[in-house]
């Protein structure tokens, strides 16, 4: 270490060799530090703008719709805000204008749908709760001044009451909740300032009329300019929401017998989604039902169906979340049936002494009885995905198919396949054989393997055919109906024929007009 006249420190180690000392840093002046913190904190602003400005750059990349969302909001907003700055269209609504950007800033969403709903239950609410308004105040204004703040008040009470009361029942809050609400809003703000406003009737016919302006205004921008439609995402969604259930089913049997990769178990997380989509999928369909004719779907299209099809598939999903568990825990012991082996020994052991020639061994499960079950535990995982792949591409064509009724009973007969494997399990935990002593004395052998070390695997068929029960008993039945609700295409192996009967039935009526016009 050097000191100010130039003189180094050094210290000499336990193995001769000698280490130079380095000066200690000189204390900073409150000054610096203050300035060392500035600069830290301007750096780790900095950072977490740019993280921000990266994460909103991947999510436009992702789905640029959002984005697209947001220009048509600032459009609206641009297209309603005239009326303000205009002078010939602020004469013609008046100070009442804000309540157009008002509407769009709060009635405008992602969906057309969404868009719908919100833009018709504001009008409707708002010309109800006006009229309502209206008549309420002139009656009151005609039985005398005394008396009308006791009607107004009276009457703002039960029909604030009345109407957040209906926003209990399930149906009203599904499709009329945002309505409710506009009108307890309107009916409050018309009665109460209405008692001091002198040309009530000028103000109601102002905020309608505004109110309409801007919800027209986002109707337009919302179905011209690259709509999203909620009854296509979730027509998109159920399907997508199925090929994860088959690919995870597929992946949850692959390793839970060893055959999985990397890949597959993060493919195995897919059902996930299916469990976390219910929210989406009856929001998609609530909005879906305000939506005109579009693309292939009609005014009356059933999006009632798609909700049981996403119904039956988490019930699915439930099934492929306790497979996962078991595969959790296959390599695990289980220290619960630690006390039940001790017994079931004992008990072995107890047998044994009684029985004077039959000495019995108890061994654990060899892999030869996993593997029994494993060529039958796959088959049944391939038919099964397959169904729910078939069942995907019905509803996404919206085409009925001419092969899910041979994929059914494929799956079926991979049932069979498996209960008859179950079956045939205790011949091979118990297996008997006899061999001599050195007396020459003939001895009997048993060879039995715990039942408890064996459930796990016997658990996982099981689930593995209720899987399969649930797919055929649910999934199938709720996507004929939406076939048969929707009118699906007839399979082009369907088509085909009919119209080559056709074509033979025109063929004859031809030949026969020649042989009568011949015989003439």
């Amino acid at each position: 270490m050097a000191n100010k006249n130039g003189v180094e420190w050094s210290i000499r180690l336990g193995d001769g060799s000698s280490m130079a000392l380095e000066p200690e840093p000189e204390p900073k002046y409150g000054v610096m530090r203050l300035w060392d913190g500035l600069k830290g904190l301007v750096v780790r602003f900095v950072m977490r703008v740019w993280m921000f400005i990266k994460k909103a750059w991947n999510l436009g990349v992702d789905d640029p719709r959002k984005f697209l969302h947001s220009l048509k909001v600032g459009i609206a907003l641009m297209a309603v805000s005239l009326f303000y700055y205009m002078r010939p269209l602020y004469d013609g609504v008046g100070g009442s204008a804000i309540w157009a950007v008002m509407t769009v800033v709060v009635v405008f969403e992602y969906t057309v749908g969404g868009t719908l709903s919100k833009c018709l239950n504001r009008m409707f609410a708002t010309t109800l709760a006006g009229f309502l308004a209206l008549g309420i105040h002139w009656i009151a204004s005609h039985l005398g001044h005394e008396f009308e703040p006791y009607i107004m008040g009276i009457s703002l009470f039960l029909l604030a009451s009345a109407t957040t009361f209906s926003r209990f029942i399930p149906i009203v809050k599904a499709r009329f909740d945002y309505g409710c609400m506009i009108f307890i809003l309107t009916y409050s703000l018309v009665s109460v300032s209405g008692y001091r406003v002198d040309n009530l009737l000028r103000v109601a016919h102002e905020r309608l009329s505004t109110i309409i302006i801007g919800t027209c205004l986002c109707i337009i921008t919302s179905m011209l300019i690259f709509p999203v439609w909620a009854g296509l995402e979730l027509h998109l969604l159920i399907p997508r929401n199925m090929d994860k259930l088959a690919k995870s089913l597929d992946c949850c049997v692959a390793d839970y017998f060893g055959r999985g990769d990397e890949e597959s178990k993060k493919s195995l997380q897919g059902y996930k989604c299916v469990l976390n989509s219910k929210t989406s999928e009856e929001a998609m369909a609530n909005f879906a039902r305000w939506e005109p004719a579009h693309g292939r779907f009609n005014f009356r299209h059933p999006w009632k169906n798609y909700l049981k099809i996403g119904m039956s598939s988490r019930n699915c999903a439930y099934c492929i979340e306790t497979l996962t568990s078991c595969l959790a825990s296959k390599n695990k012991v289980n220290t619960n049936f630690s006390f039940i082996q001790i017994l079931s020994r004992f008990w072995y052991m107890k047998l044994e002494q009684k029985s004077k020639k039959a000495s019995i061994i108890i061994k654990q499960v060899p892999e030869s009885i996993k593997k029994h079950l494993e060529a039958a535990c796959m088959n049944l995982s391939t038919s099964s995905s397959n169904v729910i792949r078939e069942l995907a591409t019905v509803v996404s064509s919206m085409t009925r198919s001419a092969t899910i009724n041979m994929a059914v009973e494929d799956m079926k007969s991979a049932v069979l396949e498996l209960q008859n494997d179950l079956r045939s399990l205790p011949d091979l935990l118990i297996q008997p054989h006899e061999h001599k002593d050195e007396n020459k004395v003939a001895l009997s052998e048993m060879t039995i393997m715990p039942l408890i070390e064996i459930m796990p695997l016997v658990s996982f068929a099981s689930l593995l055919i209720e899987m399969a029960s649930r797919i055929e008993e649910n999934m199938v039945k709720t996507v004929e109906e939406l076939a048969e609700s929707a009118k699906f295409k007839q399979p082009e192996d369907e088509v085909k024929p009919k119209h080559n009967q056709t074509s033979n039935k025109i063929n004859a009526s031809k030949d026969e007009n020649i042989t009568v016009l011949q015989r003439v």
